[in-house]
């Protein structure tokens, strides 16, 4: 057999083999194989635009007609359900979709730009969705079992033992077994599906190898959106669809028994999509196609903020800071206010810093717009000790200290709160003359302290807590 090579200067010792039976294109074993079979998929240009010469081995970019020449095959494609074109798609996508940050490629392909697209990627997630509940939660088909080892079953003669296979069976597939044949399937305890589509090459099984590829595809899915997400050019498009919205929500609901990467996927497009969801839209009259609810997806946010995994909590506190700025989602986050403010506030307990930053950023929004969580913020403990520790360490980033000053100083507007806040004035002037840069801020918050005062112990105290 003749060797092959590559266009465009990758060689490639023999033709990739034929993809297995039951298997997507480039499952096999072998590994060159594999990213050959994956190369294939689309039609690639090394020549297209330079590489950068801080990139570390080859990199492969896609033509910059390749999408416009294909975006009718690639919607179809992922519609089809037919595993060699939905791996094509999706392999095409991924490289579309991903941009490596010293990449020169002026071209993109925003999402907005394909009819259909966001719709087809996201019923692949949603046919993953759907088989997605455990089995032990699955209502299986009762099989009528009574009278079939016997010539008269009380049934009548038509019942006699028809209705013992017919979940397992299909009409136009072939006879119905017998007595005998049904008493065989019992023992060997698996009855084998005769139905045509199950046995066709080429269609997703129903077996645990058949789940496994469907969970394969919907993170293929999931990971494309994400990637479409970070482009300015798609916010709109994704922000406004329903159908996208819900189903992030969905997934971040299941996280528990969900897919690791799904999971992420979905909770970081929900997150670069923040500042331009609006949770009435839930309630309005787009249509819907998983009946998600507001309040089922602030409690989604709420749970995933409680987890234990710290880019999933860093995620939901970045999240549920954008969402508070959009006046018109307070009213859903209101009833959750009190847990969210008591887990942002073990969140900045946390060593690392990442923790921390996501933290006060959430709560630098929260107070800005929301006067509940300036009075409930003041009165939850250890969260005044908290910030001033962060300032005091320092954070590595100064933005960080100085939102969690900025903190403090609308805490100590609000009339309420200053009762409490007294307690640390002391430590307020420490830090009026510990770091220049934080100097005004904790001048105005002594001032507020010690200017207006709102009873007689606090006009008895001078302003340096004497």
């Amino acid at each position: 057999m003749q060797k092959q090579s590559k266009p465009g200067g990758i060689g490639v010792s023999s033709a990739p083999p034929a993809a297995k039976r039951g298997r997507p294109v480039g499952s096999g074993n072998n590994s060159a194989a594999s990213a050959a079979a994956i190369a294939s998929a689309a039609t690639y240009s090394l020549g297209d635009s330079a590489a950068p010469n801080s990139l570390l081995g080859p990199s492969l970019q896609v033509h910059s007609a390749f999408a416009e020449q294909n975006n009718k095959r690639i919607v179809m494609a992922l519609q089809s359900g037919l595993k060699s074109e939905l791996t094509w798609a999706l392999n095409s996508l991924t490289l579309l979709s991903f941009k490596e940050k010293d990449d020169m490629r002026r071209d993109a392909t925003p999402l907005s730009k394909i009819p259909g697209l966001l719709d087809a990627l996201l019923q692949v997630i949603d046919d993953w969705r759907d088989i997605a509940l455990p089995r032990v939660l699955m209502k299986r088909p009762r099989v009528r079992l009574l009278g079939t080892n016997t010539a008269v079953t009380g049934f009548g003669n038509e019942c006699e033992a028809l209705n013992s296979v017919d979940s397992f069976s299909h009409p136009g597939a072939g006879s119905v077994p017998s007595s005998k044949d049904i008493s065989g399937q019992k023992v060997s305890g698996r009855p084998h599906p005769s139905v045509w589509w199950l046995e066709e090459d080429g269609i997703f099984n129903l077996d645990e190898e058949g789940r496994m590829e469907k969970q394969q595809c919907a993170v293929a899915a999931s990971n494309i959106i994400r990637n479409f997400s970070f482009m300015a050019e798609n916010e709109i498009a994704m922000g406004q669809s329903r159908h996208c919205i819900e189903t992030m929500f969905q997934c971040l609901e299941d996280y528990v028994t969900e897919d690791e990467e799904l999971v992420s996927n979905a909770l970081e497009t929900i997150m670069n999509l923040g500042p331009l969801i609006d949770l009435r839209i839930f309630s309005s009259s787009k249509p819907s196609y998983i009946k998600m609810t507001d309040k089922r997806a602030v409690e989604a946010m709420v749970d995933i903020l409680g987890s234990g995994v710290r880019g999933w909590h860093c995620a939901a506190a970045e999240l549920i800071g954008r969402l508070a700025l959009n006046p018109d989602n307070e009213p859903f986050l209101l009833p959750y206010g009190t847990r969210i403010y008591r887990r942002l506030v073990d969140i900045m307990s946390f060593p690392s810093g990442d923790a921390q930053a996501a933290a006060i950023g959430a709560l630098y929004n929260l107070v800005e717009v929301n006067m509940d969580c300036r009075l409930n913020l003041a009165s939850e403990r250890w969260a005044i000790d908290r910030l001033l520790k962060i300032i005091k360490t320092p954070h590595p980033v100064p933005e960080i200290c100085r939102k969690a000053a900025l903190i403090l100083e609308n805490l100590v507007l609000e009339p309420q709160n200053k009762p409490l806040l007294l307690a640390y004035e002391n430590s307020f002037a420490e830090m009026l003359f510990m770091d220049p840069r934080y100097t005004d801020t904790f001048a105005r918050i002594l001032f507020e302290l010690g200017a207006r005062p709102n009873s007689r112990l606090a006009s008895a105290r001078g302003i340096w807590g004497v």
